[in-house]
């Protein structure tokens, strides 16, 4: 949910414009959530601090942060030239969360909910931005216990970086099709792939698909309206499933819950950051991009949340629904080109199963959700570290 901020309204909006003028195309970041559970009730466990204080002065000191509360913490690859760099760095990272958690006896998880622990017994990280976000949110912010994958891709220029959010939109459906994981949440098996998604994006205000803008100047004059209206006061109170990033030159995409397996979540990032780069290199050509109203992506957006990659997804150029796996296949099949030249390629790939599918199938196995979860992470090395 970021940092605090520390510029004036004016000073973030206007020095966020000069940064993206001056930006560098395709860096990629990628940020991952995870979990902290007891190994043996595999409850949430409030131990962000003891592992963040115990990270003071290593390697992955600057890379681990706190999200939210303190059952939860964040590991950021930092900025990457290509994405073949981020992939080593969220293998390395995923290592050293893992070797840091064992040594505290703590057990790590990276599904988009927990399927049962209760929100009531959270607590709030105690930062300026948290609890300011507390006092705004209330319940909203209470209620927030999921867990997902963010990508930052950078992008040269503010209008470039606006246009493509607009062209994200209409794939945001897709790409939560491919990265459901939250099937199970307050010991329910809710019959979703993406119940995180329905906590987040339903709750929270700002959030989930955002509006179509012409150009910067637009979003500009919609942010300062925001602050001018005291709406908000830092502008990471804007959490759209896709944004342009105030702070950093990068277009921020967001939809994605939290991936179980290493291999799951590169492939994820390599997509989105073969989409950035693609509607990017359309957009330099000239090549016409959607732009769905969102009334349109939120009907694919519920078929993504209800049956991840197992149904269909509406393909609005012929009016007919057609299999989620064929929406992914025709995306890659679309980046591929320019996959290449970001050392995405190698990564790209269309799963036999999504995080969520496996885990509905596990339950068939073995008849409790619970056990299902308990697979997931008795072993936080092999499974979350690689």
């Amino acid at each position: 949910m970021g940092d605090q901020q520390r510029l004036s309204p004016d000073e973030q909006v206007r020095s966020a414009r000069e940064a993206f003028e001056s930006g560098q195309d395709f860096t990629i970041a990628v940020e991952e959530e995870f979990a902290l559970v007891d190994p043996e009730t595999l409850e949430l466990t409030n131990r962000f601090e003891e592992l963040k204080a115990s990270a003071s002065g290593t390697d992955l000191d600057e890379h681990l942060v706190g999200e939210l509360i303190a059952s939860e913490i964040e590991i950021k690859t930092g900025r990457c030239a290509n994405f073949g760099e981020a992939a080593e760095r969220m293998t390395e990272r995923r290592a050293q969360l893992s070797e840091l958690a064992d040594r505290f006896g703590v057990g790590l998880a990276a599904t988009g909910t927990h399927p049962w622990s209760r929100w009531q017994d959270q607590r709030i990280i105690d930062t300026p931005h948290y609890r300011r976000n507390n006092e705004i949110l209330q319940y909203v912010v209470w209620r927030n216990n999921s867990f997902g994958i963010h990508a930052h891709v950078g992008i040269r220029g503010a209008d470039r970086a606006v246009a493509v959010c607009n062209a994200f939109r209409n794939v945001l459906p897709e790409l939560l099709a491919l990265s459901a994981s939250s099937p199970f949440v307050e010991d329910c098996v809710t019959g979703l792939h993406s119940v995180r998604t329905e906590i987040f994006t339903r709750l929270f205000p700002r959030c989930g698909v955002p509006d179509s803008f012409e150009s910067w100047d637009e979003y500009e004059r919609y942010v300062r309206f925001l602050y001018d209206t005291r709406s908000i006061d830092e502008h990471t109170q804007i959490w759209w499933s896709v944004r342009p990033h105030l702070a950093y030159p990068t277009v921020e995409v967001r939809i994605c819950d939290a991936q179980p397996g290493l291999a799951d979540a590169q492939s994820l990032a390599a997509l989105i950051h073969s989409l950035a780069a693609r509607f990017a290199r359309a957009l330099d050509e000239g090549e016409p991009l959607p732009n769905l109203p969102n009334r349109l992506i939120e009907e694919n957006l519920w078929r993504a949340i209800r049956h991840g990659l197992s149904d269909g997804l509406i393909d609005f150029e012929t009016g007919v629904v057609v299999p989620a796996r064929a929406r992914i296949e025709a995306l890659i099949e679309w980046v591929a080109p320019v996959a290449e030249e970001i050392g995405a390629a190698p990564f790209l790939a269309v799963p036999e199963a999504n995080a969520a599918e496996r885990q509905y199938a596990r339950l068939e196995e073995l008849g409790s959700h619970r056990d299902v979860f308990a697979e997931l992470v008795r072993k936080p090395r092999e499974r979350v570290g690689g």
